[in-house]
């Protein structure tokens, strides 16, 4: 009878897959030994991969420039990362090494960037996109980088008085893009994105603020739509409106020449995950020209900003089984050293699912489990996966430790998380690692940070003066 975990696995799935493999009967995660990393550095711990940004940021380039040349497309590709996903310094400095350019969302990320040019990471040549809304500081901030010499940072207009504010602290020419505020899918609670101005004002707009002001040059429109990058109904028909809106700007506006088309790759969260990269690229570009070539008027250069799909697929975390608890004749709940709510934010705000694997014990028969976290709160609990209605793990069993692993976690769990700061029932962050390779092609792993204590918590709450 195939009754053990391994055999579940393989009848339910292609395995082994590009990056989990089983060697000596436990885990490994793109060649990384997870149990020897268990037996090192104890649970519950985090960790980065910083070589698959890399990896991710590559194969989207080739995509595009495949696509640039099958199409014979005239405009350049400009890879963007989207710094909220996550802000950490050695996520930017490996993103970095492969000539991209940045995104930013709020003030703060000005100073981030500041300190990237002083460290030689960005010049002046980078591209520099500031989305959201602008309170006073991110004004400033922006303002100031211009100033400074900054020649390729472009403030992406968001409501009708930022182009004023930018104006009044800019003291030179200045280019800006403006974001389109998408319709958002029928099952949304509302109709239009919050973020952008609407597609039929922007010409209007654009006739009213910019073609008059001399001191202002729009250069790009940006397009992006919540639900993401998807080969659906919902996604082409508003591609199809933001080019409808490009080429009549177009039209009246010759310093107008780049679109930016956001971010929302997808990311690998099940084993079962199927996503046509490579085709949605070269659609969107057809897309795009096909538009223009239909108008008369020159492609424009094709900005993304993609954060999870950079960051995401480079993180992991791993936590002890401590104990299973019967509560009735069909649920049992495996209690982790950890908590979801803090540590993978995600599964408990928004029911974000990631893959999740046992480290060991692949080759024991396997039950039908909950998976519940340490805080006294009835929403610490994981109950899914994507492709199933429950989670079969390796039967618990006292004597033979358990540990489990949930992988491509590595974008906005940290920030929305308060990485550092208060954790819900002051359940500490965990070890956090970072695993690089050296020249030679060799795994080293380094600590980043140490699990929390009760006195940095007891330092932040006020109580060691």
């Amino acid at each position: 009878m195939n009754t053990k975990y391994i055999d579940l696995i393989d009848q339910t799935f292609e395995f082994p897959q590009d990056e989990f493999t089983l060697e000596n009967r436990s885990l490994k995660f793109h060649d990384i030994d997870l149990m020897e990393l268990v037996e090192q550095y104890g649970t519950p711990l985090k960790f980065t991969y910083l070589p698959q940004i890399s990896n991710n940021i590559l194969k989207a380039k080739g995509w595009f420039a495949n696509a640039i040349k099958k199409h014979k497309y005239k405009g350049k590709y400009y890879y963007c990362y989207c710094t909220k996903s996550s802000h950490f310094r050695h996520v930017l400095d490996e993103a970095l090494k492969n000539d991209i350019h940045i995104e930013t969302s709020s003030a703060f990320d000005i100073d981030i960037v500041e300190k990237l040019k002083a460290s030689g990471k960005i010049t002046d040549e980078t591209y520099v996109l500031s989305n959201g809304f602008k309170r006073a500081q991110y004004i400033t901030n922006i303002a100031r980088l211009i100033n400074n010499g900054h020649k390729n940072c472009i403030p992406i207009i968001d409501n009708y008085e930022e182009i004023d504010l930018l104006s009044a602290a800019i003291n030179k020419k200045y280019n800006i893009g403006i974001r389109i505020a998408s319709e958002e899918e029928p099952k949304f609670e509302f109709y239009t994105s919050r973020l952008g101005i609407g597609y039929k004002n922007i010409v209007p707009f654009y006739k009213a603020q910019i073609q008059g002001d001399k001191k202002v040059r729009l250069k790009m429109l940006h397009f992006f739509i919540n639900t993401g990058i998807r080969d659906n109904a919902y996604y082409w028909n508003e591609l199809s409106k933001c080019l409808k809106v490009y080429t009549n700007l177009k039209k009246i506006c010759p310093t107008l020449d780049s679109l930016n088309i956001g971010g929302g790759f997808p990311i690998k969260n099940s084993l079962a995950f199927d996503f046509d990269y490579e085709y949605m690229v070269d659609e969107i570009l057809n897309q795009v020209k096909i538009a223009c070539d239909e108008e008369e008027v020159p492609v424009p250069h094709i900005f993304t900003e993609f954060g999870s799909f950079t960051v995401g697929e480079s993180g992991g975390a791993i936590y002890e089984v401590l104990y299973q608890k019967q509560q009735n004749d069909r649920e049992k709940w495996n209690m982790i050293n950890s908590s979801f709510i803090t540590t993978l934010p995600d599964t408990w705000a928004i029911n974000k699912r990631f893959i999740m694997l046992p480290i060991n014990r692949w080759y024991d028969s396997y039950e039908r489990v909950l998976l519940g976290g340490l805080t006294c709160d009835s929403d610490d609990y994981y109950n899914s996966e994507q492709h199933m209605n429950a989670i079969y793990l390796p039967k618990y069993n006292k004597e033979k430790p358990l540990y489990i692993g949930f992988f491509n976690t590595g974008a906005y769990q940290e920030t929305i998380g308060g990485y550092g700061g208060l954790q819900h029932c002051l359940i500490p962050t965990p070890k956090y690692l970072l695993i690089d390779k050296d020249d030679e092609g060799n795994l080293k792993t380094s600590i980043f940070n140490e699990q929390q204590t009760s006195e940095e918590f007891l330092q932040i709450l006020g109580y060691n003066e």
